[in-house]
């Protein structure tokens, strides 16, 4: 059985990348003629032309649809595999993350991350940004290097991903707030006025909670709508407006004020990490996935 040649992977990788002859023929140095060589070559090997023309342009065929994840993780694993091993000097390393979360995830686990982070080496810097979608272009193009939230269904799916802790949505309302006594049913918690917290391109969109109100005949009355659960808060600290947020995601942003269980069914939600697989086998950058690991899980065990 004859060896295929391996390198044809990464030409493949970076033609499916780029979508374009010209483009994957500048950026792995080689001439336009070769590229196209390589491209006939690819389309050999593989029976499947791969990239068709298209106006202007080419675009993939379904069959380099299917091989792109798995061709990209091929080349990103055999360069981890040829990558020379260093033993990670966190007293000696000199290096920023960027941190894409919400304004509660900073809020409650920054601060022991960034005191870890302190002690095990002084010369890293943690940079958080906010999180205004659930895009993924910015793990992929390497603007940021770990991304905290619920995974949606728009994640891409070359994503490494892995569960931190599981939340549950809660009541909350200023100290002294009618709703602060008394037993708690959903008629008194539909009968209140609401804050929305959605971001701006979803608008006032129905969500989980008005779905649930639904099922019971009940519907709540959204008073504004806000961007992220740490201005919710704020708001029902100033007002009697009802915030539902995240419990353990927003613990210390609740601090002072009366929460309560929702009364009716809700599910759970799934907090975790997300990073490239560019950064999978990067020795720093495990050292840093294992302390949000370590700081979350340990937050929530007090929080429990």
């Amino acid at each position: 059985m004859s060896i295929p040649d391996l390198n044809l992977l990464v030409t493949l990788d970076v033609l499916l990348a780029e979508g374009s002859v010209a483009r994957a023929a500048r950026r792995l140095r080689l001439s336009p003629s070769a590229m196209s060589r390589a491209l006939a070559r690819l389309r050999e090997t593989t029976g499947d032309p791969l990239l068709v023309r298209a106006g202007r342009g080419l675009v993939p065929t379904p069959r380099a649809l299917e091989l792109r994840e798995q061709v990209s993780q091929l080349v990103q694993d055999g360069a981890a595999v040829l990558r020379p091993v260093e033993a990670l000097d966190l007293a000696q390393l000199v290096r920023t993350f960027t941190l894409r979360t919400s304004e509660g995830f900073v809020e409650n686990f920054g601060p022991g991350l960034i005191a870890r982070v302190g002690e095990e080496a002084p010369s890293v810097r943690l940079c958080f940004v906010q999180k205004p979608d659930k895009d993924s272009a910015p793990l992929r193009d390497g603007l940021v290097d770990l991304e905290t939230g619920v995974v949606g269904k728009t994640a891409a799916p070359e994503l490494r991903v892995q569960a931190l802790f599981r939340d549950r949505f809660i009541g909350v309302v200023r100290a002294g707030h009618p709703l602060s006594k008394g037993r708690m049913t959903p008629a008194r918690y539909a009968a209140g006025r609401h804050i929305s917290v959605s971001r701006l391109d979803r608008g006032l969109d129905r969500g989980r909670i008005d779905e649930a109100l639904s099922a019971l005949g009940l519907e709540r009355e959204i008073a504004t709508s806000v961007g992220g659960f740490a201005t919710a808060l704020a708001l029902a600290r100033a007002s009697d407006l009802i915030a539902s947020v995240p419990e353990r995601h927003t613990g210390i942003l609740r601090e002072g004020m009366h929460d309560f269980a929702l009364p009716f069914a809700m599910p759970e939600i799934t907090v975790s990490m997300l990073w490239h697989p560019r950064q999978d086998a990067d020795p720093a950058h495990r050292w840093l996935r294992g302390l949000v690991r370590e700081i979350c899980a340990g937050e929530v065990k007090a929080a429990g």
